[in-house]
């Protein structure tokens, strides 16, 4: 089956624009993947440890033949392929790609959760996602995810940091 999924990237470490295009990159390379569309870069502050350097965070709509599972061990084997180290809980990283939504799909396993569980409570991950996606519905509430964004308040805690370079 061929469905819409959303992946946001982050990087708060190194060349943090060289390590998202990068990995969106070997996104694209993956078999069975297909990126449709990509956000502007934001430039963030550390959510859950805040003594880190800021992130830039993006999303990326993709068409995808790839269950949620598979789709998951491909983002997981890219971070690894960036040096992505998880030594202590949401601190910093050279390169987070987090699987949002894969088509209408919801999963609660030891490995795999959808839609993302804290995707609603960040506004880097809304605000992005709603740049490229403006009509999405969350797959369990049915509300659209802009409406998460305003009540957020997502424009007033981050900004626009530019754009990904990348050619399909």
């Amino acid at each position: 089956m061929n469905e819409f999924a959303f992946v946001a990237l982050g990087s708060n470490l190194g060349d943090r624009q060289a390590y998202l295009e990068s990995g969106l990159a070997a996104l694209a390379a993956l078999a069975g993947v297909e990126v449709e569309r990509t956000s502007s870069v934001y430039e963030t502050a550390p959510v859950g440890y805040p003594d880190q350097p800021f992130f830039l965070n993006a999303a990326a709509a993709l068409r995808t033949t790839l269950s949620p599972e598979e789709l998951l061990q491909g983002l997981q084997e890219i971070e690894a392929r960036h040096q992505r180290q998880r030594q202590i809980h949401w601190g910093p990283r050279t390169l987070d790609l987090d699987l949002l939504l894969h088509g209408q799909r919801t999963a609660a396993t030891a490995t795999l959760q959808l839609p993302h569980p804290r995707m609603l409570e960040r506004c880097f991950v809304l605000a992005p996602l709603c740049e490229i996606a403006p009509d999405l519905c969350h797959p369990c509430t049915g509300r659209p995810l802009s409406a998460y964004c305003r009540e957020l308040a997502c424009q007033d805690q981050l900004h626009r940091a530019g754009a990904l370079r990348f050619s399909a």
